[in-house]
């Protein structure tokens, strides 16, 4: 008898990712980006065309971040538990039905309402794309996938004012503002219909249980309330807080939300199976640097974001698909590097991080002085070669870091970790908007420029802590 062994080949081509994954989820990231940042253009038109009140406006774009922070980490074990791709795919359903809810809502309230269920659907798929990506890539190919992921956002981050801005001056079929999210539909619908064919299912391993113990991946109801509590505790405050003068209820929520993690903590370390950020992750090499250092670089991506629009348009007078187009900027300079990290990471490991971090503080310095030297009576195009430099420091840090935060993690813990890791950049995200507005909005009386100016400087020593911190993380 004969045995035919299958060529190298075949088996090479049986092990090769599904054609249209990277697509498949590049794209579901890139729209749930692009939906945080636009709305921020569109909310002059929504509030005339909503009569929305300032406290309304406030809920209409903390709601969305609010929802996504809490959830993040109860969504990594629920893909761990359920399956990757399902739970991929209902984020998937329900953010293209709550996009669809956000663009015909009647009031602000319907429409706060499907922001909210905006950011529980993004929280559902965030998580899975990065486990996804892990588990389905290896080696070279894995840097690269990182390094797409890492632009999808990127792209959705720099351009979603310039993409949100083309949107509201099309005014397609008198629609407005309410094509910012409308927009989401067709793509969501598209992509929804290849979800089975292109993604592959995947879950975590089963554990082998200790002596009375129970394997599986279930899922800690009771953490995951916790952890929702607590974020939520933190974030909501930090939001709301500076435009309501810090009352007292918002030191009340971070009291409790210390509290809160505390209780959490206490749970997880007490749980014999299947906690919602397994402690064992904190003694993977090099991860707890990674979460830190993930924390750090991400309390200056959203804050930046915020003080630049805020003196582009408030100081320099541009609208808002002027300030867009000066946000190319920013893109260009990302794009350049940021198609590149992965080939930069295998060549300088840690580095790369460290290179890019630097990058970018060199920039915000340029930015400093330009603003210093230009003011807000001169053009704001002087401001561009700063935010370029900004932009090709800031491609070479997010998949290097993301990578290497999750690389040494262990197959079993992969789901955890992504979620963790996708927490930290919320929470970093809005921990960074509340501290660097308190420092712009106390310094504004002594002019726009004054404040930028200062920002960026505070901005820079952060992303120099960055790059220090990035030394501590593991050799490739």
């Amino acid at each position: 008898m004969t045995i035919t062994l299958p060529s190298p080949r075949l088996v090479a081509e049986e092990q090769r990712p599904p054609r249209g994954l990277l697509t498949v989820l590049l794209t579901a990231s890139f729209v749930t980006t692009l939906d945080f940042f636009v709305v921020n253009v569109a909310i002059p038109s929504l509030q005339a065309r909503l009569h929305a009140g300032p406290a309304g406006i406030q809920w209409v774009v903390a709601g969305f971040g609010l929802a996504l922070a809490a959830a993040l980490v109860p969504a990594g074990r629920l893909g761990d538990r359920f399956g990757r791709r399902r739970i991929f795919a209902l984020g998937l359903l329900l953010f293209t039905l709550s996009s669809a809810a956000c663009g015909l809502a009647p009031s602000t309230g319907s429409l706060i309402a499907g922001r909210v269920v905006q950011g529980l659907s993004a929280a559902l798929m965030g998580p899975q794309v990065l486990a996804i990506l892990r588990h389905s890539y290896t080696g070279a190919a894995q840097a690269k996938a990182f390094g797409r992921y890492a632009l999808s956002l990127g792209i959705g981050a720099v351009l979603g004012q310039l993409i949100g801005g083309l949107l509201i001056k099309a005014d397609l079929f008198d629609l407005g503002w309410r094509t910012c999210f409308l927009v989401n539909v067709p793509v969501g619908l598209v992509t929804l219909a290849v979800v089975k064919r292109c993604v592959p299912e995947s879950r975590a391993p089963l554990e082998v249980p200790a002596a009375g113990g129970r394997g599986g991946t279930g899922l800690d109801l009771a953490g995951s309330a916790l952890v929702a509590a607590a974020l939520t505790a933190l974030v909501l405050p930090l939001i709301q807080g500076q435009s309501q003068g810090w009352p007292l209820w918002t030191w009340l929520c971070l009291a409790g939300s210390a509290a809160l993690f505390a209780l959490f903590a206490l749970h997880q370390s007490r749980l014999a199976a299947h906690p919602v950020l397994d402690p064992r992750l904190l003694r993977e090499p090099g991860f707890a640097v990674g979460i830190l250092a993930q924390l750090g670089f991400n309390l200056g991506q959203a804050s930046f974001f915020l003080v630049l629009a805020l003196y582009l348009q408030m100081g320099h007078g541009l609208d808002a698909l002027g300030s867009g187009l000066l946000f190319v900027s920013i893109g260009g300079g990302y794009l350049l590097t940021s198609l590149n990290a992965h080939r930069v990471a295998a060549r300088l490991g840690r580095g790369a991080v460290a290179l890019g971090t630097a990058g970018m503080a060199a920039g915000l310095g340029v930015l400093a002085l330009t603003a210093q030297c230009v003011g807000t009576a001169g053009s704001a195009w002087w401001l561009a070669p700063g935010m370029f430099l900004d932009g090709l420091g800031m491609g070479l840090v997010i998949a290097p870091l993301t990578g290497s935060t999750l690389a040494a993690v262990r197959p079993r813990l992969v789901g955890s970790a992504a979620g963790a890791v996708a927490t930290t950049q919320q929470v970093g995200n809005a921990l960074g908007v509340a501290l660097l507005g308190i420092l712009f909005y106390r310094a504004v009386h002594q002019g726009w420029t004054h404040a930028f100016v200062l920002s960026m400087l505070v901005l820079a020593v952060l992303e120099l802590a960055v790059a220090a911190l990035s030394r501590l993380l593991p050799k490739n």
